[in-house]
């Protein structure tokens, strides 16, 4: 990466900076209330270190061949590793070992691994419950009136802290229907406090909806092309 590309990533976060307090402002959220997670799946160390260098210490990774070796790579560096992608049993271990927060859970027998396989010397494994708001059949996520009862299962967990839930809905244009999806969420983790829950993360919106996810409370948003730029083509998993 030659510095032109690194000033690009620099720049590129101060505009999303500047649009993540704009929309704050909007919306009458308090300022610093929404947290930017960058999503650098598929971009290289580089891009990595250049977002650090800008400030940036959140990442989200969704392919766990790749996050590994990005880990080892970045041993040294000041970053909070957030696994966003699906998780499959044979994969646990390596999230609940090297990651910070994990933001898709979305069955009892997967958090059940996450929490057995973290290791005592780490603090809980922090995450949220993934639920498919829009009930598509090609997206991962538990169906809304399914999530009280794992959402209580999950914080009963020794290893992990139920931070609180997630969403990737459809992709539309229009915002009101934006807003919709992400008030669905919103209002079942609203649901999930008044049981009792302590739950702090609506991890919803991405680079085209993060206007709309911060109008109905998002706390933190991932953002990857607006970072980053397109994405290379997929080459792991």
């Amino acid at each position: 990466m030659n510095d032109a590309q690194a000033t690009t990533i620099a720049s590129n976060l101060d505009t999303v900076r500047a649009e993540i307090r704009a929309a704050e402002q909007r919306w009458n959220r308090a300022p610093g209330s929404v947290s930017l997670l960058a999503v650098s799946k598929r971009h290289p160390v580089a891009a990595i270190e250049a977002a650090i260098a800008a400030g940036q210490h959140a990442f989200g990774e969704n392919y766990l061949q790749e996050a590994e070796e990005k880990r080892h790579a970045l041993t040294d560096a000041d970053i909070e590793w957030h696994f966003i992608g699906p998780l499959q049993s044979n994969k646990t271990r390596a999230v609940a070992e090297g990651f910070d927060w994990v933001h898709a859970v979305d069955r009892l027998k997967i958090a059940q691994r996450l929490s057995a396989q973290r290791p005592s010397e780490l603090a809980p494994l922090n995450c949220c419950i993934q639920v498919n708001v829009s009930g598509e059949g090609s997206k991962s996520g538990v169906a809304p009136d399914e999530v009280t009862p794992l959402a209580h299962e999950v914080a009963s967990l020794p290893g992990l802290r139920l931070r609180g839930l997630m969403t990737l809905p459809e992709a539309v244009v229009d915002f009101a229907a934006q807003r919709q999806a992400f008030r669905q969420l919103a209002e079942l983790q609203a649901e999930l406090v008044q049981q009792g829950l302590n739950l702090d993360t609506l991890s919803m919106g991405m680079t085209n909806d993060l206007e709309a996810a911060i109008a109905e409370g998002a706390t933190l948003v991932r953002i990857g092309t607006a970072v980053f730029g397109p994405r290379p083509e997929k080459t792991h998993e």
